[in-house]
């Protein structure tokens, strides 16, 4: 596959914020306030999409709404990056309908995470356009404990060359938005060696859950080769998370190709998942098809905070070993 890699974001560039998944509407003034201060401090401009606040039972638009939304920021020449304004559960319902040719003889910056892992590795599997998983719309509206995120936004976003991942000193699992200045920060004891291991090769993935929609469909992008970042969500019953991930994670390990994986990172689960270091050791141990590739867990992305951005369709090196641990995104 040839990859297409878009324009850098630079100072007075202008980002389109739209709703392929869950409504503006969702976002409380305060947060809408700070993060439109915050890309503003940053040198840019934003535009909503004209569907973005719609509203249905799913928290959401019709599928008609959102795909002109995309379609319209894709073929704006004025505008340089998109943004989804939040996650949620259907914007795979898109698929389908996106005009994949608009895309690639358009290509821009695609940022979100959570539910856009569905939207930016179909684009990639169907143009070749590397998407980001990173920061959306809403979580620009964060008001403390920001500067790691922006770090590493600006580090793949922003600017050319590789850079090297490290971890965040802190970390939170806080409901930020509802209250943003009583916020609980924790220790950050680093990442988890799982396996020992190095290994270079295409990112793709993100929310594992989402990711697997893609399964055997003409959206999955290629795994030969391919470097797994993965997280999930602890949407489950008490203590039924551990089980969920495992199956979900052996569904993925059967998809045509795996045995051409070349390494998975984890992201860091919340604490309710009970994702403790001995059960992801255990779930991984369980897993024939995984010995001998690298496998890093708790790196800085999924559903705490702080996160990084990483690119869907770029190239990483990872090295799991006794002297350190390495995480080098080399081409974004």
């Amino acid at each position: 596959m040839k990859k297409i890699f878009s324009s850098k974001l630079k100072e007075g560039n202008h980002i389109r914020i739209i709703a392929p998944s869950r409504s503006l509407a969702l976002i409380s003034p305060e947060v809408r306030t700070i993060a439109l201060g915050r890309f503003a401090e940053m040198g840019f401009e934003v535009s909503f999409s004209k569907h973005c606040e719609e509203k249905d039972n799913f928290n959401s638009s019709s599928i008609s709404s959102r795909i002109k939304d995309l379609h319209e920021a894709f073929r704006d020449p004025s505008i340089n990056a998109i943004f989804a304004v939040i996650g949620g559960y259907n914007s795979n319902q898109l698929l389908g309908s996106i005009d994949y040719e608009l895309i690639r003889t358009n290509p821009k910056i695609l940022c979100g995470y959570s539910d856009i892992t569905a939207l930016s590795n179909a684009i990639f599997a169907k143009t070749g356009l590397v998407g980001y998983s990173g920061p959306h719309f809403s979580t620009f509206g964060m008001k403390k404990y920001f500067d790691y995120i922006a770090e590493y936004f600006e580090k793949c976003v922003m600017h050319d060359g590789p850079f090297k991942i490290k971890p965040s000193k802190e970390w939170s699992e806080d409901r930020w938005y509802q209250d943003q200045e009583n916020r609980v920060l924790k220790e950050n004891p680093g990442w988890l060696a799982v396996q020992f291991g190095s290994a270079e090769g295409t990112i793709i993935g993100g929310n594992l859950c989402t990711f697997n929609l893609l399964n055997g469909t003409q959206y999955m992008p290629p795994l030969d080769g391919a470097i797994l970042f993965l997280e999930d969500d602890d949407m489950y019953q008490e203590g039924e998370f551990p089980a969920d991930f495992d199956r979900n994670l052996q569904s993925l390990i059967h998809q045509t190709g795996f045995e051409k994986v070349r390494g998975i990172v984890l992201g860091r689960f919340q604490s309710s998942s009970n994702m403790t270091d001995d059960m992801i050791r255990k779930i991984i141990e369980t897993k024939a098809e995984l010995q001998g590739m690298p496998i890093l867990a708790n790196v800085d992305f999924g559903h705490t905070n702080p996160l990084i951005t990483f690119p869907i369709g770029g190239t990483v090196k990872v090295v799991v070993s006794d002297s350190g641990n390495r995480i080098e995104i080399l081409e974004h």
